[in-house]
């Protein structure tokens, strides 16, 4: 289960959010049945509580097909990295936290 510090993204609240938040926002696009998915999860819930001028949250794409639609989420973990509603960086796959950790770094510095 996610952690306190990472949020529940959804088609209803992905723009207030996400898209219209004033700071970094990481956005974690996920199903239950992804193996990957889980094995990054733990990582996720670190990296919201070491980064917490940083916003992480996730995307549920079963539940929430309209948001991973609008942004072309064809494989899953898929990270989107947003600052001023725009995508700065996307990861695909299962990357290294540092690699996660140094894109955050890049976007608060």
């Amino acid at each position: 289960m996610a952690s306190d510090a990472v949020k529940e993204f959804t088609d209803d609240n992905f723009d207030s959010e996400v898209l219209q938040a004033d700071g970094a926002v990481l956005v974690d696009f996920w199903a239950p049945w992804c193996g990957p998915c889980r094995q990054i999860a733990p990582m996720i819930d670190e990296l919201a509580g070491e980064n917490p001028s940083v916003k992480i949250g996730k995307v549920n794409i079963d539940d929430n097909p309209g948001v991973a639609q609008r942004f072309g989420i064809s494989s899953i973990p898929t990270l989107l990295l947003f600052k001023g509603g725009e995508v700065t960086e996307s990861f695909v796959g299962v990357r290294p936290k540092t690699a996660l950790q140094q894109a955050l770094d890049t976007a608060i510095a």
